[in-house]
């Protein structure tokens, strides 16, 4: 399994979550609103109001994860980072795979 970090702007991230999950990439999305992100962009420092994605999908299905944001993203270069958990519920672990499965019912 593995928990993924995307940052997002406000007005996108129900529909980028909601996507993700539709399309079986993802099992579940947390949205977590109230972030302010510092970071140099093209040489200039910006500031922006932003919310944090936290995905949580299969190995298998997080190649096909991280293709899904970065076509769906409306950033140039999206924040996308996979972590690996050094433990997982069994239940949830499965029901995250069951869940990102290509072939699942539903």
């Amino acid at each position: 399994m593995r928990v993924v970090l995307v940052t997002a702007p406000a007005d996108a991230a129900e529909a980028l979550a909601t996507r993700l999950v539709e399309d079986r990439v993802a099992a579940c999305v947390g949205i977590l609103p109230g972030l302010r992100s510092v970071y140099r962009w093209k040489g200039a420092v910006e500031r922006s109001d932003e919310v944090q994605l936290v995905a949580k999908t299969s190995d298998a299905a997080l190649p096909r994860l991280f293709a899904r944001i970065a076509e769906l993203h409306p950033y140039d270069v999206p924040e996308i980072v996979a972590l690996e958990p050094v433990q997982v519920h069994a239940p949830y672990a499965s029901w995250v795979d069951s869940e990102t499965c290509r072939d699942a019912a539903g």
